[in-house]
C-alpha cells in the first residue's frame, strides 16, 4: 500500500509538472538550454573529472552552455584545448563557474563552494556520508539548492550506476595493485599472480561477494590465481559464482576457514561494505601476525573504517606501511588511480542525464519520470528530502512527493 501510494503521488506530480513544461517547449527550444558548470577539483588527490570532452561536444550539440575551470581535466589528461575545442568555455574565474545553473563534480561541495553559488541552483555530487557534517546540509538548504548524491543514482534495473561503475574498476584496480606489491621492486617477495607450468599459483583471498569483489576475482581468475572468496551472504556468493561462469572456492564468513586462508595465501583484498556506519572489521591483529611475510593486503572499505585490524589510511603518494612484515595498502579513493578510466565511467552516467534534463525541460520533470534519480535527490527548494539524513541530524524531513503536488 505504501509503495502504491508513493507512485500514485509522483504520478500526480509529474502530471502537474508536465502540463506545465507543454506550454513551455511549445515557445521556443532555447528555454530549454542548460548552463553546467564544472569547477576544478580542491580535495586531496580527487582527479577525476565528471564530463569528458566528447560529452562536453554531445551537449553543445544539444544546445547547451557548459563552462570549465581551467586545469579541471589535467588530473585526468583532459587539456583546455581539448575541450574548447569540443565547445566548452573555458574560465580562468572559479566565481564564474559557480553561477551555471546546473554544477556537476566529483568531491562534495565545500563550505566556501557552496558559498559562491545562488538559490535554486541544481548539484550533482558525492555526498560521502561517512564524513558529512549538519553544516554542509544546512548550507544548501539555506540556498535552496537542489541537491544530487550520484552515489544513490540508480539505473533502470535498479543498480547504483555510479557505485556499479566505480566497484568495476576498483576490483580490478585491488588485483594490479596487489601484483606490483608481490615483486620485489616494492619489497614483496618476488611473485607474479599467474599461474605457470610447474609453478603453483599465488594465493588470492578476497573478503566480500559485491561488485568489487567479483571484478577483483574476475581479474585474478584471469591473471591464472587461485582465488577464496568469502563473504556473509551466500545469495551474494551465488550470484558471484553465475556471473564469473567459473567455479570459485566460496565459503560464508566460518572465523576457523577464513582464518586458515588468511594465513596461507599471499594476497589479501579487503572489499566488505556496510550499508550504514562503519565496514565491519573481520580480521584481527592476531591473525595478520600470522601471515606469510610480505604478503599483501589491499583494504578496499577503508574509507568505511576498514575490514582489518591493523589497516591505516594512506594516500597515493605514500600508498602503503609494513606492519608483522604485511604490506598494508589502504588508499581510499583507489579510483583516482586510474582517473581517466574512471572519467570515462562517469561520464556514461552524467551525460545522458542532463541530456535528458535538457530535452525534458528541467530537473523536476525527469526527477519524476525516473524513480533513481527521484532517490538520489536529498534537498530540494530548502527542504531536506532524505529521511535518512533527517534522522541522523535531527533536522526536519519533508515527503518529496507530498511536497511537489502542494505546490502544483
Amino acid at each position: 500500500m505504501a509503495t502504491g501510494l508513493r507512485e500514485g503521488m509522483a504520478a500526480i506530480a509529474q502530471k502537474g509538472l508536465l502540463q506545465a513544461q507543454e506550454e513551455m517547449l511549445e515557445t521556443n527550444k532555447k528555454n530549454n538550454r542548460l548552463y553546467i558548470g564544472i569547477p576544478k577539483e580542491t580535495s586531496f588527490q580527487e582527479c577525476r573529472i565528471p564530463l569528458t570532452p566528447l560529452s562536453v561536444a554531445l551537449l553543445v550539440n544539444c544546445g547547451h552552455r557548459v563552462v570549465i575551470e581551467a586545469g579541471a581535466g589535467m588530473g585526468a589528461n583532459f587539456s583546455d584545448t581539448e575541450y574548447s575545442e569540443q565547445g566548452a568555455e573555458i574560465s580562468y574565474n572559479t566565481k564564474e563557474v559557480w553561477q551555471a545553473d546546473i554544477i556537476v563534480k566529483i568531491a562534495p561541495a565545500t563550505l566556501d563552494e557552496i558559498g559562491l553559488m545562488h538559490k535554486g541552483q541544481t548539484l550533482f555530487s558525492a555526498l560521502q556520508t561517512g564524513t558529512l557534517k549538519e553544516s554542509y546540509l544546512k548550507a544548501l538548504l539555506q540556498k535552496k539548492i537542489n541537491a544530487i548524491c550520484f552515489e544513490k543514482i540508480r539505473d533502470e534495473g535498479k543498480v547504483l550506476s555510479v557505485v556499479r561503475a566505480m566497484g568495476e574498476i576498483v576490483g580490478a584496480a585491488s588485483i594490479f595493485i596487489a601484483a606490483e606489491y608481490l615483486s620485489s621492486t616494492y619489497g614483496g617477495k618476488g611473485l607474479m599472480l599467474g599461474g605457470f607450468t610447474g609453478v603453483p599459483p599465488t594465493e588470492i583471498v578476497i573478503l566480500g561477494a559485491g561488485t568489487v569483489g567479483e571484478y577483483a576475482a574476475r581479474t585474478a581468475l584471469s591473471l591464472g590465481a587461485e582465488v577464496k572468496v568469502f563473504d556473509s551472504s551466500i545469495f551474494k556468493l551465488r550470484r558471484l559464482q553465475n556471473n564469473l561462469g567459473s567455479r570459485v572456492f566460496t565459503s560464508v564468513m566460518q572465523p576457523i576457514v577464513l582464518d586458515k586462508a588468511i594465513t596461507s595465501c599471499d594476497v589479501v583484498i579487503g572489499a566488505i561494505r556496510s550499508e550504514h556506519g562503519r565496514s565491519p572489521c573481520v580480521v584481527t591483529e592476531e591473525t595478520i601476525a600470522r601471515m606469510k611475510p610480505h604478503a599483501v593486503l589491499v583494504d578496499v572499505s577503508i574509507d568505511q573504517g576498514g575490514c582489518f585490524e591493523t589497516s591505516e589510511v594512506t594516500n597515493h603518494k605514500d600508498p602503503v606501511f609494513v606492519k608483522h612484515g604485511v604490506i598494508h595498502y589502504g588508499v581510499p579513493n583507489i579510483a583516482s588511480r586510474v582517473p581517466r578510466t574512471a572519467s570515462y565511467a562517469l561520464t556514461n552516467v552524467f551525460a545522458p542525464i542532463l541530456v535528458d534534463i535538457g530535452e525534458m525541460g528541467g530537473l523536476m520533470p525527469l526527477v519524476w519520470k525516473k524513480a533513481g534519480i527521484r532517490e538520489a535527490l536529498y534537498t530540494y527548494n530548502g527542504n531536506l528530502t532524505d529521511k535518512d539524513l533527517a534522522e541522523r541530524f535531527k533536522l526536519p524531513y519533508k515527503n518529496l512527493e507530498l511536497l511537489v503536488v502542494a505546490n502544483q
